[in-house]
């Protein structure tokens, strides 16, 4: 097993991250899991300088690749990949992002939608508005999440100045796995959302702010908007999304810039 001091600092990583249920050790791996989340998590430690976290995800551990690096060594029984960092500090990071994702990826937001309306009517238009309001609100809560409570564009983190955008419009979905999929959203600013949901702004696939032609330079420059702008972030999961809106855009304003 890990030496004693790095098993403290792993220990105490794990649990200020959120992983807050102790599992049995596997070997020189220490293992836990969230009464919070799906994933279950392995740590352990090559000397002093080495940070390894075994992850049960295979969506989790393909989004922390921008965190920590592959890690190849043989892993313990359930940990579909591995990811290796060399400072405490990107270890807190990266077991903290993990958690988030493992709340929103793939289908938690759905899941969550799911058991909060179990029960409630449909009947009549009322109702279902209701049942909207309650996906719209774990809608939000799951970008929240996902985007660490900062715009996706400019980084503000003030959440109540923030908004949460559908990149493929409520009603444009076809079905629930659609409106509550992660990937189809982006946190903005609430000038920005507004931009972004009339179609003023999009976003190309590798995360550039596309600006509507019919946007004059006054405007872009009270918007913020008169300078490159970039969706941190992007994954694969937006771009099926991303498309839709830029189709979308060019129909309602025509020319982007």
């Amino acid at each position: 097993m890990p030496p004693p001091v790095p098993t403290i600092l792993l220990e105490k990583a794990a649990t200020d991250a959120g992983f807050d249920v102790d599992l049995p050790r596997e070997g020189a791996w220490l293992a836990y899991r969230s009464s919070h989340a799906p994933l279950r998590l392995w740590l352990t430690a090559h000397g002093e300088e080495v940070f390894v976290a075994g992850l049960s995800q295979r969506n989790v551990w393909a989004a922390l690749a921008e965190i920590g690096a592959s890690f190849p060594s043989p892993l313990p029984t359930g940990a579909v990949g591995g990811r290796g960092v060399t400072s405490l500090a990107a270890l807190h990071q990266l077991l903290r992002r993990a958690l988030q994702l493992s709340r929103t990826l793939p289908d938690e937001l759905l899941k969550t939608f799911t058991e909060r309306t179990a029960g409630m009517p449909r009947a009549t238009e009322a109702e279902r508005l209701v049942v909207q309001r309650v996906g719209q609100d774990v809608f939000r809560e799951g970008l929240l999440e996902f985007w660490d409570g900062r715009c996706a564009i400019s980084g503000l983190a003030v959440p109540e100045l923030l908004r949460a955008s559908h990149v493929k419009a409520w009603a444009a979905c076809e079905h629930d796995e659609e409106r509550l999929d992660v990937y189809n959203g982006l946190l903005l600013a609430a000038h920005l959302d507004a931009a972004f949901d009339s179609g003023l702004i999009t976003v190309e696939d590798d995360g550039r702010v596309l600006v509507s032609a019919t946007l004059g330079a006054q405007a872009r420059t009270v918007l913020g908007l008169d300078r490159p702008l970039t969706v941190r972030g992007i994954a694969d999961g937006h771009r099926r999304y991303l498309g839709w809106h830029r189709a979308m855009a060019a129909e309602k304003w025509g020319r982007t810039a």
